[in-house]
């Protein structure tokens, strides 16, 4: 299993194939090391894409500048956002409603749900008028499970 350990946050690689980055305990994230997160992911993909899980609930602080950041298109395929609680809810709920994420994303409580939803196949859409079929993804963001 690759892995990259930065200050902040670590990011491996998981046997399942889904990228984990977890951020350390009581981590302020701010633009800079944000930025640092969805570099490392996007150097690890190597120009491929990988459902994301990230561990948040360890975060003390997430600024604005960095949820400007986590908005921009990066190599995830989807994002799980794994926290503790209803104030952790409360909080993703708000910033996805204000600034749609760039690929599927939903927050969790559970990780094993986080991981179910992560690996389990994209719902395909059909249009009806197309002569042979053309799929693409359903829609942005699903309701919020766990």
């Amino acid at each position: 299993m690759a892995e990259t350990d930065h200050i902040d946050y670590t990011l491996q690689l998981e046997p399942d194939h889904v990228l984990l980055l977890a951020w350390h305990q009581g981590v302020r994230i701010e633009a800079d090391n944000a930025r640092a997160a969805v570099n490392a992911v996007n150097e690890f993909a190597a120009g491929d894409r990988y459902p994301l899980l990230v561990k948040m609930a360890n975060a003390s602080h997430l600024s604005r500048a960095a949820r400007d950041v986590f908005v921009e298109p990066c190599a995830a395929s989807k994002i799980a956002l794994l926290g503790e609680n209803a104030v952790d809810r409360i909080l993703v709920d708000y910033q996805l409603a204000a600034q749609p994420a760039p690929c599927p994303t939903r927050f969790f409580t559970s990780e094993a749900e986080a991981r179910a939803w992560l690996v389990e196949p994209e719902q395909q859409t059909v249009d009806p008028h197309a002569d042979d079929e053309q799929s693409g993804p359903a829609g942005l963001l699903g309701g919020s499970p766990s």
